[in-house]
């Protein structure tokens, strides 16, 4: 990602897979914790790169929604960090997400994305399937690099 103090567009897809524990919190109210993992493929002259590899852990609560973090690795190694939130109810599914940073090419980087999330599979065992719906974001470039990170 190379240096900019200029907002970049971006949006993509976002696949993955993993685990859910859950409590009951009442009749219609469940708790969980969420693991997953998966790709993440961008689009747009502004993505900050191509493909990632996501992980991501969130709490939530089908009442009042999620709150979560996630690392996104490139190819490189590189990663990106943010914090995500939002509805996550059965009613509305909108997560929104706060890039905070990252190590290498993505150090000092700003920005934010947004997407639906959409179950697939959701397995007695607490094993799930999902997938972003309509993800898109923006990006402004960190000014420092970082060791390793030299711009492209």
């Amino acid at each position: 990602m190379s240096p900019s103090t200029e907002w970049r567009e971006f949006e993509g897809s976002w696949n993955a897979a993993g685990t859910r524990q859950s409590i009951p919190l009442g009749a219609d109210r469940r708790g969980s914790v969420i693991h997953l993992g998966g790709t993440m493929l961008l689009a747009g002259p502004g993505r900050p790169g191509v493909g990632f590899r996501v992980e991501l852990i969130a709490l939530t609560d089908s009442a009042t929604g999620l709150v979560g973090r996630s690392v996104w690795t490139d190819e490189a190694g590189h990663q990106v960090f943010s914090e995500l939130q939002g509805e996550g109810t059965v009613a509305q599914n909108r997560i929104t997400g706060s890039i905070l940073g990252g190590t290498g090419r993505y150090a000092g980087a700003s920005g934010s994305y947004e997407f639906a999330w959409q179950y697939v599979l959701e397995a007695e065992d607490g094993s799930i399937q999902g997938r972003a719906v309509g993800l898109r974001g923006r990006v402004k470039p960190g000014t420092n690099p970082g060791p390793g990170g030299t711009p492209q």
